[in-house]
């Protein structure tokens, strides 16, 4: 049996995906929704938390040079990226770094660009700064894929009150990789205006069907001391709760001001749990990872299969990377509230409404592929009898 074919029970575990009494109102509801896989995490990686847990001293800890080794080989091995161990520096999660950001570079009446459709803590997070967001909204092509308003990302830059611009890459809730022509483009501008770039880069291991991925801080130096990298291994190789992420800071100046915010909130270092997966994840997780990454690539298909079978009205966005899938659901001609209804009541599906990603997302749904083909396959059934 394939190894991402258990099926793991994970009711009653702590999980926030599968607490669909509490959040649904109804435990029989299959939760497609949340970010989170259902694949047990790779065995080195589970080896090392026994390890750390049968050491049996917990005081305080900190990443060493061992993890920081881990992250610079991995990014080196997969993305063709090599850093320095003086840019790393260390947060929760990147929801957390995207908060210290907003508060260490900008203020009470700056403005911060974001593209929607896009993962809602971006504008949620930016709100609750009281910044103003401006929304440089995708477009569709003609392909059904998502592409840059680059003279509205101009004008949104170009404000003299925009001092950041959170970027998505690879993009979540569509899946889509922005080349390396795009990033550069976004990045001049950026440059020319002096907007600083908050890079969410969390998917970016993800990669599906061949496709490759830029870091943007590694296309030149300039644009290197422009931007703030976020990563992960938790959307990787599911350890979204050991809360642990990366934050690559090139410009020394911008790295002290940020270690400052995280010292003045008392954020002071990583769960030791955390930091010992991570460097176990980026040390070994590479062969797991690959495995998971044609699991997922047979995923969408099956999705792509269903749908165009059950569903034609409905198309699929392939995703480049990650393992969610947009869902363009437009031509039920339904509110999004009103196909949240069908699927729980009816379909007893959780999926996220695309209009949680900002207002060009309604009439989409995400649905998390994450799990072992006999709970895609129910949850492709429900989708299926929650729109017959």
């Amino acid at each position: 049996m394939n190894q991402f074919d258990e099926m793991i029970n994970r009711k009653d575990s702590s999980s926030a995906k599968w607490s669909t009494k509490k959040i649904f109102g109804d435990e029989e509801v299959l939760p497609m929704w949340v970010a989170d896989m259902d694949f047990r995490a790779p065995d080195k990686v589970i080896e090392a938390i026994h390890q750390c847990a049968d050491h049996g001293v917990f005081g305080y800890s900190m990443p060493m040079e061992e993890t920081e080794k881990a992250i610079q080989s991995w990014l080196k091995q997969r993305h063709n990226w090599e850093i320095s161990d003086n840019i790393i520096t260390y947060s929760p999660g990147i929801v957390t770094a995207i908060s210290m950001a907003i508060q260490t570079f900008t203020g009470a009446d700056d403005k911060i660009v974001v593209q929607p459709p896009v993962y809602y803590p971006f504008f949620e997070m930016a709100k609750k700064h009281k910044r103003e967001v401006l929304y440089n909204a995708l477009k569709l092509n003609e392909n059904h894929r998502y592409e840059i308003d680059f003279a509205d990302f101009e004008k949104k830059v170009a404000d003299p009150k925009t001092k950041m611009f959170i970027l998505c890459n690879p993009h979540n809730p569509s899946g889509r990789i922005w080349s390396r022509d795009e990033l550069t483009k976004m990045a001049e501008l950026c440059l020319k205006h002096d907007v600083l770039i908050i890079s969410d880069d969390i998917h970016s291991d993800l990669l599906l069907f061949g496709n490759e991925y830029t870091p943007l801080a590694s296309i030149s130096e300039e644009i290197a001391n422009n931007t703030i990298t976020c990563i992960a291994p938790s959307k990787t190789f599911n350890l979204a709760g050991l809360q642990a992420s990366a934050v690559l800071i090139p410009n020394a100046t911008l790295k002290r001001k940020y270690t400052q915010t995280l010292q003045l909130h008392g954020l002071m270092g990583l769960n030791t749990f955390g930091m010992v997966s991570m460097e176990a994840a980026y040390k070994h997780g590479s062969e797991w990872l690959d495995q998971l990454i044609n699991y997922l690539e047979d995923n969408v298909k099956e999705v792509e299969k269903v749908v165009q079978e059950k569903l034609p009205h409905f198309k699929v966005m392939r995703p480049e990377s990650t393992y969610l899938v947009w869902i363009d659901a437009r031509k039920e001609q339904k509110t999004d509230e009103e196909m949240k209804e069908l699927l729980l009541k009816k379909g007893k599906l959780a999926l996220e409404p695309g209009s949680k990603f900002g207002e060009n997302g309604a009439g989409f749904l995400r649905m998390n592929i994450a799990c072992p083909r006999e709970t895609l396959r129910d949850g492709l059934n429900r989708l299926v009898q929650a729109f017959s």
